[in-house]
């Protein structure tokens, strides 16, 4: 039997994640039932529909990630939740905005996203509620550390929010969106930052912002509103101004780049809630032992 976890063998080696946040300007999350194939839009619960829809959206290159969600026990719902998580429009951002929408059932979610996605109002009125959703990868069919380090930390993570009795913040079980390694894994919306690595005590600092901020060079692995490359610098910033951070606006670029991406100069403009506005130039390095 094999019993070897690349979990393990990322923390036992001491890797850095920082920069494995993947960039995605829209989310899509479809509630759907367990279990799920490897290739979670290939579960049987999967409508054809909707197979099709996410078909032509990877065809057409549009940089929109569908994951799956489990039904969610302590909020269920009678049908089928849509969650869509869009970056803010502007120069300066903060993370995403929701549009949550509750469907009769899961065959009716292709005509809600296809309508969304080509700008036009769906039929139905989203959710108006401000929720914190955070996602935990528990995909254990597509790889084993997703269920190993995932299910623990799902219930761990659902546990700590009940005693700190934090109403509007909801956790889920996602499909796979990358990073097993780092199991387990979580994504924090709105703001739509990365993490891995959690355990109990990172996972509370996180929710409440408090506490020692340098945790956050084990456990942060990017901000998906930035390119990978710049999010070590996002990092360093986020150490420097402490939990604040997570109040400010930002906006990030890549000003220049080598031929092999080796090195990059970048800036990183972020403003504070009182209108302060600093700006960031920093030459990154790629580390050849990673």
């Amino acid at each position: 039997m094999n019993t070897f976890f690349c979990a393990e063998s990322s923390r036992q080696a001491g890797e850095d994640i920082i920069g494995s946040g993947t960039n995605y300007p829209t989310y899509i999350f479809v509630e759907c039932p367990t279990p799920w194939a490897g290739n979670a839009f290939e579960s049987k619960s999967i409508p054809p529909n909707l197979q099709a829809l996410v078909a032509q959206v990877k065809q057409s290159q549009l940089r929109v990630r569908f994951l799956l969600l489990a039904p969610n026990q302590s909020q269920p719902t009678n049908g089928t939740k849509v969650l869509i998580f869009d970056q803010e429009q502007g120069v300066l951002s903060r993370g995403y905005q929701k549009y949550e929408y509750n469907l009769a059932s899961i065959e009716q979610v292709a005509g809600v996203v296809e309508q969304y996605l080509v700008g036009e109002k769906p039929d139905c009125a989203p959710e108006t509620s401000e929720t914190r959703d955070i996602m935990v990868c528990t995909h254990g069919s597509h790889d084993k550390c997703c269920a190993r380090y995932g299910k623990p930390f799902y219930r761990e993570a659902s546990a700590i929010v009940a005693e700190l009795s934090l109403s509007q913040v909801r956790i889920w079980q996602a499909s796979h969106f990358g990073g097993h390694r780092f199991a387990p894994t979580a994504i924090d919306f709105p703001t739509g930052r990365y993490y891995g690595g959690l355990d109990g005590d990172s996972f509370k600092s996180i929710l409440t912002r408090t506490g020692d901020i340098e945790c956050m060079n084990r456990v942060y692995r990017g901000w998906s509103i930035l390119p990978t490359s710049m999010q070590v610098l996002e990092r360093e910033l986020m150490l420097m101004h402490g939990w604040d951070w997570f109040d400010y606006q930002v906006a990030g670029k890549i000003i220049k780049q080598s031929f092999n991406n080796s090195t990059i100069k970048a800036e990183l403009t972020c403003k504070t809630p009182n209108d302060s506005i600093y700006t960031y130039l920093a030459e990154l390095v790629r580390d050849e032992n990673r």
